[in-house]
């Protein structure tokens, strides 16, 4: 009970310092990309790039197989974009505290702010990779269809995970270096393990169970549920389920834990 009380405390700071978080976080992206020519486009350049490569690759040099009658490229692609953004941001979200040590040490700044600034910039990258995900469709001869309005619900609920794993990993950095290294190994397997470049149909049927508990198949799962196989979310199954019960204790964790090492951050840093 003590836990929710405090995600709830924490959900209501960010609602009101929502004017504050906005602002932040549109000057943490024109930082990132400060004293480059090109600016912010970077942002959105080193994707598309590499989901360029991924088409070549797969669409024009081994001539993939349709997957659910779909282009292999879109497929991939459904997979690839909420990717990019869990890995964005819980990547620099986890670095959010040490990056902005300065700012910790003044006492009227609400430090819970760091780890959502950078969900948010990652955020905006991707929303701009939602619109490109419409326009592939169109261009593919694919019309939107009312299912696509899921993929917002989707992303809402990547924003709660990374939320609470940006809590725990954000915090323990500030007094365990280790933890930025751990949560670039665990992205790396996660990569593998989330079947984005494979089909879960090509695992024995007594395995699955194992992908599925995976959160950001949740998530991988229900773009393709929105863009190609046009399912309802509530159509996953026992997958909802298991989502929400995982991140409503990572966020209840996240929050518990970022509170009590709060008081300690201005001393180790």
């Amino acid at each position: 009970m003590q836990k929710l009380r405090i995600l709830l405390a924490f959900i209501q700071d960010l609602y009101q310092q929502r004017a504050l978080l906005w602002s932040l976080t549109k000057k943490d992206l024109r930082q990132r990309y400060l004293g480059s020519v090109l600016g912010i486009l970077w942002a959105f350049i080193q994707p598309t790039i590499s989901v360029l490569i991924f088409w070549f690759v797969f669409q024009v040099g081994f001539k993939s197989m349709p997957v659910a009658g779909f282009p292999f490229v879109l497929w991939l692609c459904c997979g690839m974009f909420p990717w990019f953004f869990f890995t964005d941001a819980w990547g620099s979200a986890t670095n959010a505290i040490i990056a902005n040590s300065f700012l910790v040490k003044k006492v009227v700044f609400r430090v819970s702010l760091l780890p959502i600034i950078q969900i948010m910039s990652a955020l905006v990258v991707n929303l701009f990779f939602v619109g490109v995900l419409f326009l592939m469709f169109g261009i593919y001869g694919y019309p939107p269809s009312i299912y696509n309005v899921q993929v917002f619900y989707y992303l809402g609920a990547m924003i709660c995970l990374v939320f609470g794993l940006s809590l725990m990993t954000s915090s323990l950095m500030v007094f365990l270096k280790d933890v930025g290294q751990f949560v670039s190994m665990f992205i790396q397997f996660g990569f593998w393990a989330t079947p984005i470049f494979w089909n879960l149909e090509m695992i024995p049927q007594w395995l699955r169970w194992i992908f599925k508990i995976n959160p950001v198949y949740y998530i991988v799962e229900g773009y393709r549920a929105s863009f190609i196989y046009h399912r309802w979310f509530w159509e996953l199954g026992f997958v909802n389920l298991s989502f929400w019960i995982e991140t409503g204790a990572i966020m209840l964790l996240g929050a518990y834990l970022f509170k009590k090492l709060r008081p300690h951050f201005a001393d180790v840093l």
